[in-house]
């Protein structure tokens, strides 16, 4: 007896998943393993960042550990949508640099069959809600925060703790101006 494969692509239903945590928590790692697993179940996947991310490539996402995988890079949330095509899974990396719209996006893609897997930052520099993301944790079925370690004392980290003094929003860097802090250390570096 044959019988059809689950994954059905007339009657597919879509849905939003959401990794989230601090700088160096694995949050790209985690959605490159995710894509990967579409592709060995022959989906078709599509992969976004936004443009000014391009501390190791301009179009490639690249983990901190060198996985590499390639992507489309651009300007705005909405241009996603021009790029989506017949893709089964679309995944965004680095989504807290996108616009406000990127969760309307992200729903609007969803209602129409697609699973679309986002990575970013949930938090800013100084501990704030970042970007787009808590519209899209708030509207996303599944939603899975990543941990660091805290270079100070080794537990979990859920802080992306800036070393330089510049208190621009957007700081592009690596570990050269970020470390991953606890809640304590990065409280009480910030009491400095």
């Amino acid at each position: 007896m044959f019988l059809e494969h689950p994954y059905n692509r007339q009657n597919r239903r879509g849905w939003i998943e959401v990794i989230v945590g601090s700088m160096f928590s694995g949050k790209t790692e985690e959605l490159i393993r995710r894509l990967k697993r579409a592709k060995i179940a022959k989906q078709k996947v599509e992969i976004f960042k936004p443009v000014v991310d391009y501390r190791y490539h301009e179009s490639n996402v690249v983990s901190h550990d060198e996985n590499v995988v390639p992507s489309t890079a651009v300007q705005s949330s909405s241009q996603i949508l021009l790029y989506v095509n017949d893709a089964d899974v679309i995944g965004i990396d680095e989504a807290q640099f996108f616009d406000n719209q990127l969760s309307d996006v992200c729903n609007s893609l969803a209602n129409s069959g697609i699973r679309v897997i986002v990575a970013g930052l949930d938090m800013d520099f100084q501990g704030n809600p970042f970007g787009p993301i808590p519209a899209l944790m708030a509207t996303a079925e599944y939603v899975t925060k990543v941990h660091a370690v805290c270079i100070e004392c080794g537990n979990l980290a859920q802080h992306s703790h800036r070393t330089v003094d510049d208190k621009s929003l957007v700081v592009l860097g690596e570990k050269d101006i970020y470390e991953p802090l606890c809640r304590s250390c990065f409280n009480k570096k910030r009491q400095k």
